[in-house]
């Protein structure tokens, strides 16, 4: 399997498991689909009434997220997913695009500085695992 198709299928399965995650907390969502999305995930809650633009950045394993900087939206909330091997859990990682926009540096590290190969460090993601309650508690669009 080549590089670009498995890269494709990563981002498929990390779209898709968000997907199914927020269909069991009874909110409705659907994949967008076309090239060069901006968008991977809308996401709606029928009890706030909230819609939500969602990015999906995926790994197969633990490691950092590769993101440009400069395409961040505050806008957006980011979902970052690590699919670990199929016996093994997800993990998923949910971080409002105001967060991740006004503390770049923080999320970033010295890749922050190199943004041709800019990347979301795993470790400050940890205080925003499974936050799925943020599509309760806070609106975006």
């Amino acid at each position: 399997m080549g590089n670009s198709t498995d890269r494709q299928l990563t981002g498929m399965a990390g779209e898709f498991l968000v997907v199914g995650q927020l269909f069991k907390r009874n909110l409705q969502a659907s994949v967008t689909f076309g090239n060069a999305k901006a968008i991977d995930v809308l996401v709606h809650n029928p009890r706030t009434d909230k819609t939500f633009c969602i990015s999906v950045k995926t790994l197969r394993r633990r490691n950092c997220f590769p993101l440009d900087p400069k395409c961040l939206s505050h806008t957006h909330t980011y979902v970052f997913v690590v699919l670990n091997s199929p016996e093994k859990a997800e993990r998923f990682f949910i971080v409002p695009g105001p967060t991740l926009t006004s503390k770049p540096r923080n999320f970033f590290g010295a890749s922050y500085d190199y943004k041709a190969r800019a990347a979301v460090n795993f470790g400050p993601l940890a205080e925003y695992e499974d936050n799925w309650g943020y599509f309760e508690e806070h609106r975006h669009l």
